[in-house]
C-alpha cells in the first residue's frame, strides 16, 4: 500500500543526502530554550556566493514547529516549488526566536528568552566570561 507524499521524510532524506547542487534550501529552528522550537526560518540560496533569493518564516504559539505536520508540509512545498537540489538543516535550535533590533534593542539580550542570555547558540553552552 502506497502512503503518498510524506513531507517530513522528504525533508529528512533531502538533508541526509548532503550537497547536491544549487539552489540550496536552508532550514533553521529557533525557540525560547533548547527544547521547543517556536519559529523556523527557511531560505532558498540560488547559487554560490549569493544571498538568499527567498525567505519565509513559520511560527507556533503552542507546540513545536519541528513536529507540526502542517508546517512541515508547507516548508516542503515551498522548497519543492523553488526546485531546491540540496537541503541544509540545523540539528538543534539555533537561538531565540525574537530578532535583535526588531523585538529588542541591538546589543541587548532578549527579555522574553532568558535561557539564551550569555549562551553560545551553536554549542548551547554558557559562554565563559
Amino acid at each position: 500500500m502506497k502512503l503518498g507524499w510524506q513531507p517530513r521524510k522528504w525533508l529528512e532524506k533531502k538533508a541526509k543526502r548532503g550537497r547536491k547542487g544549487y539552489p540550496v534550501g536552508t532550514i533553521a529552528f529557533y525557540g525560547p530554550d533548547d527544547r521547543r522550537a517556536t519559529k523556523v526560518a527557511v531560505s532558498v540560496v540560488p547559487g554560490p556566493e549569493r544571498d538568499p533569493s527567498e525567505l519565509r518564516r513559520w511560527f507556533a504559539d503552542l507546540g513545536d514547529v519541528r513536529t507540526d505536520e502542517t508546517v512541515l508540509r508547507e516548508i516542503a512545498t515551498f522548497l519543492r516549488g523553488h526546485e531546491v537540489r540540496s537541503v541544509v538543516m540545523a540539528d538543534g535550535i539555533l537561538g531565540c526566536p525574537h530578532e535583535e533590533g526588531i523585538d529588542y534593542a541591538n546589543g541587548g539580550t532578549c527579555p522574553h528568552c532568558p535561557y539564551w542570555a550569555g549562551r553560545d547558540r551553536w554549542a548551547g553552552q554558557l559562554e565563559s566570561r
